[in-house]
């Protein structure tokens, strides 16, 4: 498991006050984050309407469904399977390191939205990486053997005895 960030954890936070456009809760990083009512205002200011109901008070197993509605409404909005953390990482502080990189990855993922004029978390996305190559650099490879064309540099079954028997040596 990666070690936390906090330099990217108040980042993350400064953001999220940013496009809520109001003050956070005093608190840990994780605390503030943990009942996933700050997480469903965020993903409801990106995309309006992601998360219908958010729970701001009840049970455990309540508010961790506010940590699931915010995971599938950042998938829906475009953040990769990949990246979004488990509602345990941060309900139960298992990798606190994950949600991070998950709301980088949110972040990074508003400047594929053109509705979407906030602040920004993170480097400017590229837009394309086109690599020209010469024909001859293209051809260079052409007279070069790979391993997965059948060449396994001498090495043989010889002496292997046979079918279900182990190898002396």
């Amino acid at each position: 498991m990666p070690a936390r960030n906090k330099e990217q954890e108040s980042e993350i936070m400064a953001w999220i006050e940013a496009v809520l456009g109001e003050k956070l809760p005093p608190g840990n990083y994780e605390d503030i984050l943990k009942d996933g009512v700050i997480l469903c205002k965020l993903i409801n200011k990106l995309a309006p309407g992601s998360v219908k109901k958010i729970q701001s008070k009840g049970t455990n197993f309540q508010l961790m469904e506010n940590v699931q509605r915010f995971q599938a409404a950042i998938k829906e909005y475009g953040v990769p399977q990949e990246e979004i953390f488990q509602t345990a990482d941060l309900f139960e502080r298992r990798n606190i390191p994950q949600v991070t990189l998950c709301l980088y990855a949110l972040g990074r993922i508003t400047q594929k939205h053109p509705e979407y004029t906030g602040p920004r978390l993170g480097p400017k996305m590229a837009d394309e990486n086109k690599r020209i190559f010469s024909e001859e650099q293209l051809r260079a490879s052409e007279g070069q053997l790979n391993l997965q064309m059948g060449f396994n540099k001498g090495a043989s079954q010889a002496g292997h005895g046979g079918f279900g028997n182990t190898r002396h040596m």
